[in-house]
């Protein structure tokens, strides 16, 4: 696709999910920044979700691609590895933050995702068609790029109900989607199908399946390894239990609001997710178990 038509196709998506985008907006000053992984891998950073690439001679494959405005400048970030736009796009999840320029890059690629991915979108209304998955699958699916074997597996009831962990077996590296955020507090989307019982178990599972030596892509913070991602656990498993055996004696959610986390978990909190966000997660979902 020549550079004009992306910037055409650019232009129509600028109000994808609902936010109109000016010229000098909040993403004016973003810097998008390229890591080279191993074995063709590599991973993107700008503003939103983290982005996955592999490059083979066979094409580049893309996981997640962030926000519409970002779109030319990802293209460029993908241009310094390869010279064509991507064979395939994978979307972890339904998110804006991750899903955004679906219509720039699915005007060549194919987009990948799972089912309730192409549910959602539709559902949200704003999505045009050229940002549509165009394959789905339910459990898992698997792709063979030049030398690589990528596993995309869907991981019921986490983060949201549609998401999909990446696996690039032959060079040892893992999207993980929002099913991780990296010394942060994450979102779980109880509206869309997500759960805090489900994410723990996703996430317990998945470290069973890592290597030591295993590159870990976050949804959203720096590069992580296996011990990041059993300390994240470890964070889940003892906020969820503080909350819980609170409700369990009778406070309120007011008390149990102004108690708060331990201090060692402060850092945790973020602009999007903050301490006091992250506890009304796992209070609601307590209650509903009560």
């Amino acid at each position: 696709m020549s550079r004009i038509l992306r910037r055409l196709v650019l232009g129509s998506s600028l109000l994808l999910g609902g936010t109109a985008f000016a010229a000098d907006d909040r993403f004016a000053e973003v810097e998008v920044e390229t890591r080279n992984l191993r074995g063709g891998v590599h991973m993107i950073t700008g503003a939103g979700g983290n982005i996955g690439v592999l490059a083979t001679p066979d094409g580049l494959l893309m996981v997640d691609d962030q926000y519409a405005p970002l779109a030319e400048r990802l293209q460029a970030a993908l241009d310094a590895i390869a010279p064509d736009g991507p064979r395939f796009v994978v979307n972890t999840h339904f998110h804006g933050d991750h899903t955004g320029g679906n219509p720039f890059f699915g005007r060549e690629g194919t987009i990948i995702a799972h089912e309730n991915v192409r549910v959602r979108l539709l559902d949200g209304g704003e999505m045009p068609a050229a940002g549509l998955p165009v394959i789905t699958y339910g459990d898992r699916i698997r792709l063979h790029l030049g030398k690589e074997t990528i596993d995309l597996v869907h991981l019921p009831d986490g983060h949201t109900d549609g998401d999909s962990v990446v696996f690039f077996r032959e060079a040892d590296v893992i999207h993980l989607g929002d099913h991780f955020f990296n010394g942060r507090f994450p979102f779980v989307d109880r509206s869309s199908g997500g759960s805090v019982d489900g994410l723990i178990a996703n996430v317990a599972d998945l470290l069973d399946q890592l290597g030591p030596d295993t590159v870990i892509i976050p949804g959203h913070g720096p590069l992580a390894d296996p011990g990041d991602l059993r300390t994240y656990l470890g964070m889940l498993r003892e906020t969820r239990q503080i909350v819980r055996d609170q409700v369990t004696a009778g406070r309120t959610d007011e008390e149990i609001l102004a108690r708060g986390l331990p201090e060692r978990w402060a850092d945790w909190s973020w602009e999007f997710i903050s301490e006091e966000r992250w506890l009304s997660t796992l209070l609601a979902e307590a209650r509903d178990l009560q």
